[in-house]
């Protein structure tokens, strides 16, 4: 079965809650679709929002590398040998992991479809159930409880706050939640690089009473390595974001004294599907911890992410809230929500249909 036709469009998606990390606020959201086409109609769909920041590739970047001429060669491939594809697409967009993740979820998608499988169906299910946290933007003490509010009275389970600008503020902010909410709820955060070595230690001491479930990238890319000085309890507790986008650098965070006890990884930063379970096999055999992540992306590129996640049994975190406040999108279905818990839908590819 040949592929017919491929093709790519920019979207822009509003949030209906703007919100800010440490280094800034946001409020809409730009998004690349990718259309695939097989020659019996089928047609699987792929999406890309990724960090500029971090992976130094932004969405209108991704839009001019995903032209028609650049994507001939993938015209009038057999859709059996999709791994082949999505392989190739690594050597072509090794330094663009956003463009590279497009394409790779809309070819998982399409062939998946072609089976008549769910991809997790395809891919392998291991993981029963998968709550996903849901994010806290950095915010004053009062804004803070009252989104919690909102989400725990929408049921979420999982708060995940972003903090990073204040050590003392964020000590109040997490206290203040702890004091509210008791034990009902847990809470992971992350700094997004926002701490020095010296806050991190001093942050984990004084936060220790209110059980955090885990730390999210608390320093600054260039200072990942100082990492492995920490107590083996602090370690643990650490998840890297930043920190991790390729498998090489997954390896080197796994050479002892590791840096962290948790992956964070993402589609947008792997490159898509394929490249992602080589991260997670390598964290796998070195005994961290998974968790899948996600920046403001479409249900498209969301939903991919929840099939890896389910059909990875290291999974043990997922924090795949990026389309739950998008105010309008491009296709619907993918998934259900019910209680914090994000289900896959029982349907061919990922189970989207196009509005």
């Amino acid at each position: 079965m040949k592929i017919k036709e491929i093709r790519a469009y920019k979207v822009n998606l509003d949030l209906t809650r703007p919100y800010t990390i440490a280094y800034k606020t946001i409020s809409q959201v730009e998004n690349v679709i990718v259309e695939l086409e097989l020659e019996n109609g089928i047609m699987g769909m792929g999406a890309s929002n990724p960090s500029k920041y971090v992976v130094d590739e932004s969405v209108k970047e991704v839009a001019n590398k995903l032209t028609s001429e650049n994507l001939e060669w993938l015209r009038g491939r057999d859709i059996r040998q999709y791994q082949q594809h999505c392989y190739e697409l690594g050597q072509q967009f090794q330094e663009a992991p956003g463009t590279w993740a497009a394409l790779d979820i809309a070819l998982h998608d399409a062939f998946a479809q072609y089976l008549g499988l769910p991809l997790y169906k395809f891919l392998g299910k291991k993981t029963k159930v998968l709550p996903t946290s849901i994010t806290i933007g950095i915010m004053n003490v009062e804004d803070t409880l009252k989104e919690a509010r909102d989400y725990v009275d929408q049921k979420f389970k999982i708060l995940k706050v972003k903090l990073g600008n204040s050590l003392e503020e964020d000590i109040e902010r997490i206290a203040k939640l702890r004091e509210t909410f008791g034990t009902n709820i847990v809470l992971r955060i992350d700094a997004n690089q926002g701490y020095t070595f010296e806050q991190l230690v001093d942050f984990y001491h004084k936060t220790q009473k209110y059980t955090l479930e885990l730390i999210e990238q608390p320093l600054p890319v260039e200072a990942t390595e100082s990492l492995r000085n920490l107590e083996e309890e602090i370690k643990q507790q650490i998840a890297l974001d930043e920190s991790l986008i390729s498998d090489l650098e997954a390896y080197r965070l796994t050479l002892q004294p590791k840096a962290c006890g948790i992956f964070n990884i993402k589609l947008m930063k792997s490159g898509g599907i394929q490249r992602a379970q080589h991260i997670a096999d390598i964290g796998n055999s070195a005994g961290m911890e998974l968790m899948w992540g996600c920046n403001d992306e479409s249900i498209v590129s969301i939903t991919a992410a929840l099939h890896v996640a389910y059909a990875n049994p290291h999974t043990k975190y997922i924090d795949l809230d990026g389309s739950l406040d998008l105010a309008n999108d491009v296709v619907s279905g993918g998934f259900a929500i019910k209680e914090g818990i994000m289900y896959p839908l029982d349907l061919p590819g990922l189970g989207i249909q196009k509005l």
